[in-house]
């Protein structure tokens, strides 16, 4: 699938002759004042149906895990993209495949990156069991790049059974300011989550004996999301049905990573003359600044099969109260920003 990169790549010609863009090989140096003065990301940000993407920092890269979206059991792979500066993005094709991981046969969703131990770890959802008689739930890949391959590290799932109604599904990993990992994940209207060991490899109970939390807000479907700021914790996720235009993001605060969570509202949702069913996201935050960017996917205008689904990157702005503002979903995108 072809890339789009940015609103001046439009003809051939001009993207041969700039310096520093590769479309094949890891991302190359750019020229700093060329990106910061000409470019837009525009939406979406890559080619290609692509859902439930989870952004994050490794280095001085940006990277983009999503579900490739397609029927369930064409969901056998994981993409990535990585982009120095948010606008060029290259393609890292199948790293992670059903073909190593024995256990997981399709359905593969909502993987979420994590770089622990000197080794970048993949959690993923597959097989979209319906009850405790089938087999499939959360599993984790490792490898020693972040562009894979991804190994299967368990030779099964790491979590394959329903726990307080959640169904295994949408794992979100977040580590806190004390370097522990806790896992948040679950489906079918209920969350759990679980905190990992320092291997990332097991879960290992709370000090009250119980491994999971079941922490569910109200109106709570899907795709959790947890950021750490001025010392609370903003816990997100999607409401609304997946392949309907009034699928969102709403979140909730707290002083602990186990809540209580109390929503607050929506901060993503559907704009009628951009795109609908905005939801399943995620947030990239910049080293030592205030800067937020929220990755997700959204439905383009006139699109109506449940699986077309594209992704996005937009601005997330907080309120001085510390309350977050409404998500403007643009055609545009973002400016690019090189990590310093």
């Amino acid at each position: 699938m072809k890339l789009v990169l940015s609103s001046g790549f439009v003809l051939g010609a001009l993207l041969l002759s700039l310096p520093g863009v590769n479309l094949v090989n890891e991302p190359q140096p750019i020229n700093r004042q060329l990106t910061q003065t000409r470019f837009i990301s525009k939406n979406p940000i890559v080619d290609g149906w692509y859902a439930d993407p989870e952004g994050v920092i490794f280095g001085k890269t940006y990277w983009i895990y999503p579900t490739y979206s397609a029927p369930y059991d064409e969901q056998t792979f994981f993409d990535a993209f990585s982009s120095p500066d948010l606008v060029h993005w290259t393609k890292h094709s199948r790293i992670l495949d059903t073909q190593t991981v024995k256990w997981a046969k399709r359905a593969v969703w909502a993987p979420s990156p994590v770089y622990a131990n000197g080794k970048y770890y993949l959690f993923f959802a597959a097989n979209d069991i319906q009850n405790n008689q089938e087999y499939g739930g959360i599993g984790v890949a490792v490898s020693d790049k972040p562009s894979g391959p991804f190994q299967d590290a368990l030779g099964k799932p790491l979590i394959d059974k329903f726990q307080n109604g959640a169904q295994p599904i949408d794992p979100h990993v977040y580590v806190d300011d004390d370097g522990q990992a806790y896992l948040y994940y679950g489906g079918w209207r209920h969350c759990n989550v679980t905190k990992l060991s320092k291997d990332l490899l097991s879960l290992v109970p709370f000090a009250d004996g119980t491994t999971y939390k079941e922490i569910t807000p109200d109106k709570y479907v899907e795709g959790p999301c947890m950021l750490k700021r001025n010392g609370k914790y903003y816990f997100m996720w999607s409401e609304g049905g997946w392949t309907g235009p009034d699928y969102s993001v709403a979140y909730a605060v707290s002083d602990s990573p186990f809540g209580p969570f109390k929503r607050e509202g929506k901060i993503l949702q559907q704009d009628p003359a951009v795109a609908t069913g905005a939801g399943h996201h995620s947030v990239i935050h910049l080293p030592n600044t205030d800067t937020y960017y929220i990755v997700y996917h959204r439905r383009p205008l006139g699109e109506t099969a449940a699986n077309h689904r594209v992704t996005c990157i937009d601005h997330l702005h907080f309120n001085p109260d510390g309350t977050i503002k409404p998500v403007q979903i643009t055609a545009e995108g973002v400016t690019p920003h090189l990590i310093n």
